[in-house]
């Protein structure tokens, strides 16, 4: 199965492909970059700079700074990766920036008019220190 993820709200989008996940389909995710994340453009912003700053840089943990990587992390912890189901189940997760040439055809999921403020992966993980 290939999601757009072009307007998908993280959340909604993470916790409908762990489900898929664990039902045992094979995922791919386009448009990582695209994304959004909603609330208050301040709080976004400090809330990911203070998971950035956890712990050490030889012992972690070790959070993404590129926007795939970002989304990858976030379906992660919607599963029980520390089981063997759900270790099987995060190996057929695929995400992208951007969308490669064999996958053009998506389909959208939980993409709503957002009436609220909110940022996007791309612009988080710009943030964070990516270059693209």
């Amino acid at each position: 199965m290939i999601i757009n993820g072009k307007g998908a709200v993280l959340g909604r989008l993470a916790s409908y492909t762990a489900k898929k996940l664990l039902a045992g389909e094979e995922i791919s995710i386009v448009n990582a970059e695209s994304v959004i994340i909603t609330g208050n453009r301040h709080e976004i912003t400090t809330g990911y700079l203070v998971k950035r700053e956890v712990g050490s840089p030889q012992h972690g943990p070790f959070f993404p700074t590129k926007p795939d990587l970002i989304v990858r992390r976030t379906i992660r912890s919607m599963l029980p990766y520390k089981t063997n189901k759900g270790r099987i189940a995060f190996k057929k997760l695929r995400v992208y920036v951007g969308t490669p040439a064999d996958m053009q055809n998506g389909e959208s999921i939980a993409v709503k008019t957002i009436r609220s403020s909110y940022m996007t992966v791309g612009d988080v993980a710009t943030l964070l220190g990516w270059r693209k």
